[in-house]
């Protein structure tokens, strides 16, 4: 008998709209089956927007893979005395209270040894380990909303690690090995945050969140042309004539931003002794149109834009196809929760 087709949603429960994306894999084959989004006004109730949009989109999958952000989660880089990975969880236990500013009885804790062979680096006699801790709370509060919707959770993830696993699923489903061994920078610019996760090959080694983000682009230009949110967001993708105005309105939020980018950047080179080659920008703040000019000039690096939904197969029968590609900027989370189908 053939194996019926594994379906998972990833579900992206943002600060200003929810984005779910649910796929499909038989054998090694990716395909997106549904698509929806929708907006939020806010972090109240979601229960409602949520089930309205599974309605919408009449969800055939209830498991789900969904991710946690925020101050109350915690990643940190360490290095450890090398063990053996069957002894990694114990240890950890035991250097976690050094780096996390909560009781470790109220968060839950996970760990993850990293590949150092992608740095180069030779044996030195510690390793390197990411740290992840989550107020068990946000979690229980995570899990408690699924439920309301009658969804069930397998993964819960951290934003910029889903961000992490699309661009890995993108460069194994690309024919073209653009960044093997590079080290590069994936910055997601939302409405509220923007996630940073910088890797080299498909290895994590440096996530960080900023909040600053899209909707302070947005609120510089409100106030210039004095217009509506709702305008403002249209102008950040077409200005008309209004480039000029909105360039001199968002200027100091760009360098802002850039700096604190910059100062990611420094860290990381400064840990590891590997410089970032090239930026992917993708989320909705990342539309702005000249935000890539300005961060070439910044960052004297090539900034490339990236399309999470490039390489799959799209079951068009099912999915509204034009309003994939025209929000596909604000889906690498979606499609990085709903990659983790490949760990069923």
């Amino acid at each position: 008998m053939f194996k019926p087709k594994k379906t998972v949603l990833g579900l992206d429960i943002g600060s200003s709209s929810i984005k779910a994306i649910e796929m499909i894999i038989k054998g090694n084959e990716y395909a997106i089956s549904n698509y929806g989004q929708i907006s939020v006004a806010g972090q109240e109730d979601l229960a409602a927007p949520l089930k309205e949009l599974l309605l919408q989109m009449n969800v055939k999958s209830r498991r789900v893979a969904t991710a946690i952000s925020g101050r109350e989660v915690i990643v940190r880089y360490i290095s450890m005395p090398s063990i053996a990975n069957d002894d990694l969880r114990k240890a950890v236990q035991f250097e976690a209270d050094k780096y996390i500013p909560y009781d470790l009885h109220e968060v839950i804790l996970d760990s993850q040894r990293l590949d150092e062979s992608a740095l180069g680096l030779g044996n030195t006699g510690e390793m390197k380990v990411l740290l992840v801790a989550a107020k068990r709370s946000l979690i229980e509060q995570r899990v408690q909303l699924l439920h309301q919707v009658s969804l069930a959770p397998f993964v819960i993830d951290v934003d910029s690690f889903a961000l992490g696993n699309a661009f890995e699923l993108k460069s194994i489903l690309s024919p073209r090995a653009e960044v093997e061994g590079k080290v590069v920078a994936l910055v997601d610019i939302g409405y509220s945050k923007t996630n940073i996760n910088i890797m080299i090959g498909n290895n994590s080694f440096f996530t960080r969140e900023i909040y600053l983000a899209g909707n302070e682009f947005t609120e510089e230009i409100q106030k210039k042309l004095e217009i509506t949110p709702e305008e403002a967001e249209g102008c950040k993708k077409e200005p008309g004539i209004y480039a000029l105005e909105i360039q001199e309105a968002i200027s100091s939020v760009v360098d802002d931003l850039a700096n604190e980018i910059s100062l990611s950047f420094d860290y990381f080179e400064g840990q590891f002794e590997r410089e970032v080659e090239e930026i992917y920008l993708s989320g909705g703040g990342s539309q702005l149109f000249s935000l890539e000019p300005d961060f070439e000039r910044i960052f004297g690096k090539r900034i490339n834009h990236w399309d999470p939904t490039e390489h799959f197969e799209i079951l068009n029968d099912q999915v509204d196809v034009e309003a994939l590609r025209l929000n596909a900027p604000q889906l690498s989370i979606a499609v990085g929760l709903a990659a983790r189908i490949k760990d069923i």
